[in-house]
């Protein structure tokens, strides 16, 4: 058996790994343990600092999304260089199997942003219309 300190221990020694509290005080620790090992509380965390999003961050992520999307894209034509026809509306196109793809995608990609510009747009005016002229209350 060791002492608290690793010195050995006699037989029929009372040492303990740490000497009571004067009489009448308290004390905020755990009283020891038999074996003389003390688990104490866990400090508070010091708090932490939260990260700014600034312009610059926000332009080096959408870099790094760019080129992450640029390198599937460039994979992607790669991989399927396979020629299709493709007819509409009377006119007949051979292309590869990507390049239509991605021109499909792309359509689709400025439909979408054509229908939220629109609505942006409405909701702006019913602002500005609600801003000028107040609903009864």
């Amino acid at each position: 058996m060791f002492h608290a300190d690793r010195s050995p221990l006699r037989k029929g020694s009372n040492v303990m790994a740490e000497s009571p509290p004067p009489h009448g005080a308290t004390s905020t620790l755990p009283p020891p343990s038999v074996n003389g090992f003390t688990r104490y509380p866990p400090a508070s965390p010091a708090p932490q600092r939260q990260r700014l999003s600034t312009r610059i961050s926000g332009i080096r992520n959408g870099q790094i999304a760019g080129t992450a999307a640029l390198i599937a894209v460039v994979i992607f034509i790669i991989q399927n260089p396979h020629a299709i026809n493709i007819s509409f509306l009377g006119v007949h196109l051979v292309l590869p199997q990507a390049m239509a793809l991605l021109l499909a995608a792309l359509a689709g990609a400025l439909l979408t942003a054509a229908a939220g510009t629109a609505r942006i747009t409405q909701l702006r005016r019913i602002m500005r219309r609600d801003q000028r002229n107040p609903p009864p209350p």
